[in-house]
C-alpha cells in the first residue's frame, strides 16, 4: 500500500489524523502529513478509512505497483 496527501488540496481538517492516529499527524500549519515510516500504512486497518474522511479528497491510497 501506498500513501499520499497532496498538499495542494489539503485544508487541514485533520480528519486523516483523527481516524488513524498511528498514520497521520498533522505540521505545526494544521496541515496534514503521514507520518515518518508509516508511507505504506504499515498494516493499519483505519488508513482508507482516513482516506475516505478526508472532506477534501487530499488523500490517495493505492495498492504498490497500481
Amino acid at each position: 500500500m501506498s500513501i499520499s496527501i497532496d498538499p495542494d488540496v489539503c485544508i487541514g481538517a485533520g480528519q486523516c489524523a483523527l481516524t488513524a492516529p498511528g498514520v497521520f499527524t498533522q505540521d505545526d500549519d494544521g496541515f496534514s502529513q503521514v507520518l515518518p515510516g508509516k508511507e505504506n500504512g504499515d498494516g493499519d486497518p483505519l488508513v482508507r478509512e482516513a482516506a475516505r474522511a478526508c472532506p477534501v479528497g487530499a488523500i490517495t491510497v493505492s495498492e504498490k505497483g497500481s
